[in-house]
């Protein structure tokens, strides 16, 4: 992975209102990221991972890719959509969730082995069958390892699409990087480099099926207000942003076809995007919390 770019330094009443929105979305005004002092991640500081989700951008459009990939599975898309208040609220589950991946990547080590206990033992009440008639438990060991595949997948891609583009390498070091926080979260055998992501792909791939849950999910993602309202008008092509990322043959079986691509125009937008987000600093946001938990300024990730 090459150098960060530069950051860019933005007015100060745009820096307090950035930080304001962040602040917003953190439990107990940001203490689970800036305590206790000094306490390490799950992944270190100079690590990828805290250089890729530093990234709002690509953090949408990957969650919404991963989650794409996860309901390709039936036992995975029963779970979400039977055991969880997405369609009800899917703003919410949305923060939830995004702030479980910040957890587990900038809060302390403490903290991180905490929040994903805690999940553990939720999703042990989480079982039932699939329309199919197959039966799913959320922590079988095969789901898991699916679930933390498609997320590491989609956060990463999505980062190396439209914000920087990441070597074969790089992406091998970002997984293998997420293997601490998988074997807590039960995946023990999720992918930690590129060849081994590939070959968990080919190993799903007959298990795949499609599923009009696809689409309504893809739906909600597109017009539900979950961006702030600046950005809401560009949700629809963040959303074929990460459509664009899927495999080609998962986007066939699922029936995502070319009429879900992006416009040239449009998917150079959403890289301009990407890029400028790769280079603002949120003062507030997890990020630049957890860097000065740990004694670090608030720009360590932006600069070059």
């Amino acid at each position: 992975m090459t150098a960060a770019a530069s950051e860019i330094v933005l007015p100060g009443l745009v820096r307090r209102r950035l930080s304001a929105a962040a602040a917003e979305l953190l439990p107990g005004g940001g203490e689970v990221f800036s305590t206790p002092l000094g306490e390490p991640a799950l992944a270190g500081s100079d690590s990828i991972s805290w250089r890729v989700f530093k990234n709002p951008i690509a953090l949408f459009i990957g969650g919404v890719a991963a989650v794409i990939l996860e309901f390709a599975e039936p036992g995975v898309r029963s779970g979400v959509w039977d055991h969880s208040s997405f369609r009800r609220d899917p703003g919410g589950r949305l923060r939830r969730t995004g702030l479980a991946a910040m957890i587990t990547v900038y809060a302390a080590r403490s903290r991180a082995e905490a929040m994903i206990e805690g999940v553990r033992r939720r999703h042990d009440r989480v079982e039932g069958y699939t329309p199919g008639g197959a039966a799913y438990r959320a922590n079988d060991p095969l789901l898991l390892d699916w679930v933390q595949a498609t997320a590491g997948f989609g956060f990463a891609q999505a980062y190396s699409a439209y914000a920087r583009p990441l070597s074969d390498a790089a992406l091998s070091r970002l997984y293998a990087e997420g293997a601490p926080a998988a074997r807590l979260y039960g995946a023990v055998g999720a992918p930690t480099d590129v060849a081994g992501m590939s070959a968990l792909f080919a190993a799903m791939r007959p298990r795949m099926e499609a599923s009009p849950f696809v689409f309504e999910f893809l739906d909600i993602m597109a017009t539900a207000d979950l961006l702030p309202g600046p950005l809401r008008p560009l949700q629809g092509l963040l959303v074929r942003a990460a459509v664009e990322i899927v495999p080609a043959e998962v986007r066939d079986i699922l029936g995502l076809d070319r009429r879900w691509d992006l416009k040239p125009w449009a998917r150079a937008l959403v890289r301009t995007l990407g890029g400028l987000a790769d280079r603002i600093v949120v003062e507030d946001g997890p990020p630049a919390l957890a860097c000065r938990r740990l004694g670090l300024p608030a720009n360590h990730l932006y600069r070059p």
